[in-house]
């Protein structure tokens, strides 16, 4: 792991942003970039803010969160990410724009870099054919929120070579993390078993349960941290409808079908906590 020193991560949304955090935290020189600028600003400020309520509860000291801040770089374009031996990707959940931007940068970074996508349920083995190194390719899929959760899902491709994948393992570890090593089917792991039960929870609500009563159910009875509701909103809704949906088409299984109350919200724009609005107020 000794030859990983520069890392960029291309996103900064919630995600992107706190896989940058973690990295950044762990010793790593770590460019952030996002087509957005205000989508850079926010991702920044939720960092310092991140780092500021560690420190607040004595997890992390004011020294640690300052050296963690000078190692996050900001990047100015795709090109900036030429030195880095990993890039992970953790864009929108759109496999032509994430194939556009696996392209993009396969030129810029040089022949021995690995390129990781964050996704949560985009086929690795078909994001790795749209390069030129598939085996350098790998699915990184990092659990929200970043700093706090534990668990990251490893998942090979076919072409994902035994070097790139004890490569990844490592990194994970130096993360403060632990691995498992998922399927490259729709979901992977967690969410293969997590989406269909939040989709549940939902066609309940379409047939009148309080989602308040669901979640506290939930919490209650199963001992989740969580309601699946209100974990649905911190997910976003458009989110988990897009997952369901590659799920259902890639899968074949109306099992997969996403609750018609679910499109209705993310049609009406009610995304959950970062739109503020969901099954909840914000």
């Amino acid at each position: 792991m000794s030859e990983l020193k520069e890392v960029g991560i291309i996103g900064a949304g919630q995600m992107g942003a706190g896989i940058a955090q973690v990295c950044a935290l762990s010793g790593f020189e770590t460019i952030l970039w996002d087509a957005s600028s205000e989508a850079m600003k926010r991702g920044r400020e939720g960092i310092k803010k991140s780092l500021a309520k560690f420190v607040e509860k004595e997890k992390l000291t004011q020294n640690d969160a300052d050296d963690t801040l000078k190692r996050l770089k900001n990047g100015d374009s795709l090109s900036q990410f030429s030195e880095c031996n990993l890039v992970i990707e953790a864009i929108i959940e759109n496999f032509s724009i994430k194939e556009k931007l696996f392209s993009e940068l396969d030129d810029i970074l040089s022949p021995s870099a690995i390129l990781a996508s964050n996704t949560s349920s985009i086929s690795i083995t078909k994001l790795a054919a749209s390069t030129s190194r598939p085996e350098k390719f790998i699915g990184i899929h990092f659990m929200n929120p970043v700093p706090i959760m534990k668990l990251v899902e490893l998942i090979r491709g076919l072409q994902t070579s035994d070097e790139t994948y004890q490569c990844a393992v490592e990194l994970v570890e130096k993360l403060s993390k632990i691995s498992v090593l998922g399927i490259d089917r729709p979901g992977f792991v967690v969410n293969r078993i997590l989406c269909p039960m939040i989709n549940e929870a939902i066609f309940l609500v379409a047939e009148g349960v309080a989602p308040e009563n669901i979640d506290q159910a939930m919490k209650l009875g199963t001992n989740h941290p969580m309601g699946p509701l209100q974990l649905a909103d911190f997910v976003g809704l458009d989110t988990l409808l897009y997952i369901l949906r590659i799920m259902q088409d890639e899968l074949g299984e109306d099992k997969y079908r996403p609750c018609p109350l679910l499109t209705k919200y993310v049609e009406a724009g009610w995304y959950g906590k970062k739109s503020g609005r969901g099954f909840y107020d914000y």
